[in-house]
């Protein structure tokens, strides 16, 4: 097995026994990046030379016989809204092209602590507005399942990084999804921890009160390792919760028994056929391990996509105020103020202003009660909903997406709240609860996630639930044969 296709917990046993080097490691990695990284374009900036530096100090500190931190040498990126001091940061948008930032977030400082080696900042739609990577004002990120359909988004470019394997793990952020519905699409393990168990410092927001960070990995055992290294209360983060933070491998267990899990009824109705036959096949191998499997109903289902973008498009539009030319962002010149803003707010893509402008009419005059308190009002409605159903279950479960990776420029054009998907992952975003996406089996060949739901800061109960899944069905160990098509979409 080449050093790419292995997960991250199998590279660093590799590394702590001497077997190879962290450069060996790395320069594996950039051979196989610089094979499929113009197919499938998961990057917008590369840290190459860094990188490689980095990976030589770590076999420095191997040579003298210093422990090893648990993620040393291990190859890692980053979506671009990340901030890492001295690199740009440009959250897929023109309008920050050449912003460079002066710190580091949280999350990274934490696994540049546990010696993750950052081999770039990937692809994603522009300000995290978008479900397929299709809206980045630099290129669109391809599927590497199939470069002819997205790979997901807004986190797109990590997926489809790790899935390639130009990476072993990326960190994406999730504010309707865009960690799971990626991870689906590119058959990843994506997990969106619950709201507030992971600092989001330094980390660009869409919308605050939705946004979280979350990992993208080949398997479950990676999940654990970087959601407890990035796990916990940051001074820098206000809305983070001084909960104690357990180390997630210790429930790396293969046991369900006992386990109640709801089956919410209103995610099959809508979801394609196969991809519905497929995740009831996952839930079925469950229950004959020993989960105890029951259908429910979850009433509020209809209503949470309309909530989610009148109340995210409303946060977007106040976060997104600063990027105007003065405080940040591409200043064009101009004869007076007004032309200036106009003219440098002009480099926003379609997707982008489409939603800022949304969002600043909701938050203005008598649309303000109209649309942004009653979406208040129904987000309450699916907290209640879901912690009524997760008082009589443990998990809950449901497909990631409705459908598998769609073509490129399949969507293009649509409303943000017709993507049939997004009605599978933003409720959980409404509610702060956990959530993961695992790989549990092929739809046209083409990957299908499984999403399990927890209780708040239950995510070792996903994990252990996932991890359980993961050892009978081997869809980890499935990698994409990465190639090349012409215009027509023939090899």
């Amino acid at each position: 097995m080449e050093l790419w296709q292995q997960p991250a917990h199998g590279l660093q046993k590799l590394l702590s026994k001497g077997e190879i080097s962290a450069r060996e490691l790395m320069a594996a990695h950039l051979e196989r990046l610089r094979e499929v990284e113009p197919l499938v374009q998961s990057f917008i900036t590369l840290t190459e030379e860094t990188a490689l530096e980095q990976a030589a100090q770590i076999d420095q500190r191997r040579e003298t016989k210093e422990e090893l931190a648990p993620l040393a040498g291990i190859p890692l990126a980053l979506k671009d809204n990340f901030c890492v001091q001295g690199l740009a940061t440009t959250c897929g948008s023109k309008m920050l092209e050449n912003y460079t930032a002066i710190y580091d977030a949280t999350v990274y400082r934490r696994l540049r602590k546990a010696g993750a080696v950052l081999l770039g900042k990937t692809n994603m739609d522009e300000f995290a507005m978008g479900s397929t990577s299709e809206h980045s004002a630099y290129h669109i990120s391809k599927n590497p399942w199939d470069i002819t359909r997205v790979p997901g988004g807004s986190s797109g470019g990590s997926a489809a990084a790790v899935a390639a394997g130009e990476v072993s793990c990326a960190l994406g952020t999730d504010t309707g999804g865009s960690v799971r519905q990626p991870a689906s699409f590119c058959g990843l393990v994506g997990l969106k921890p619950t709201y507030g168990r992971v600092s989001r410092s330094g980390v660009m927001g869409y919308a605050s009160s939705l946004d979280q960070v979350g990992p993208l990995t080949r398997d479950v055992t990676d999940a654990a390792t970087l959601l407890t290294l990035i796990s916990g209360y940051d001074p820098l983060d206000p809305t983070t919760i001084k909960e104690a933070v357990p180390d997630y491998g210790d429930f790396l267990l293969s046991e369900v028994t006992g386990l109640k899990i709801g089956v919410p009824r209103e995610y099959f109705q809508g979801a394609d056929p196969e991809v519905a036959a497929v995740v009831w096949e996952g839930i079925k191998l469950l229950e004959k391990m020993g989960a105890k499997i029951e259908e429910t109903s979850l009433l509020s289902t209809d209503y949470c996509s309309n909530a989610y973008y009148i109340v995210a498009v409303a946060e977007a539009s106040s976060n997104l105020a600063c990027i105007d030319g003065v405080r940040y962002g591409h200043r064009v010149q101009a004869d007076n103020l007004e032309e200036m803003y106009i003219k440098s707010r002009g480099l926003l893509g379609p997707e982008a202003r489409r939603r800022i402008i949304l969002g600043t009419y909701i938050l203005s005059g008598d649309a303000y009660k109209t649309y942004y308190l009653q979406a208040q009002k129904v987000r309450t409605l699916v907290k209640e909903d879901f912690a009524k159903a997760l008082e009589k279950y443990d998990l809950l479960i449901t497909p990631t997406s409705a459908t598998t990776a769609p073509k490129i420029g399949a969507r293009c054009g649509e409303s943000p709240n017709l993507y049939p998907e997004d009605d599978y992952n933003v409720a959980v975003n409404l509610a702060g609860l956990p959530a993961l996406s695992l790989p549990c089996g092929f739809a046209q060949g083409l990957p299908v996630g499984m999403q399990i739901i927890g209780k708040p800061f239950g995510e070792g109960t996903l994990i252990q639930a996932a991890y359980s899944l993961e050892q009978e069905t081997g869809y980890d160990k499935m990698l994409p044969d990465v190639v090349a098509v012409d215009s027509k979409g023939v090899v």
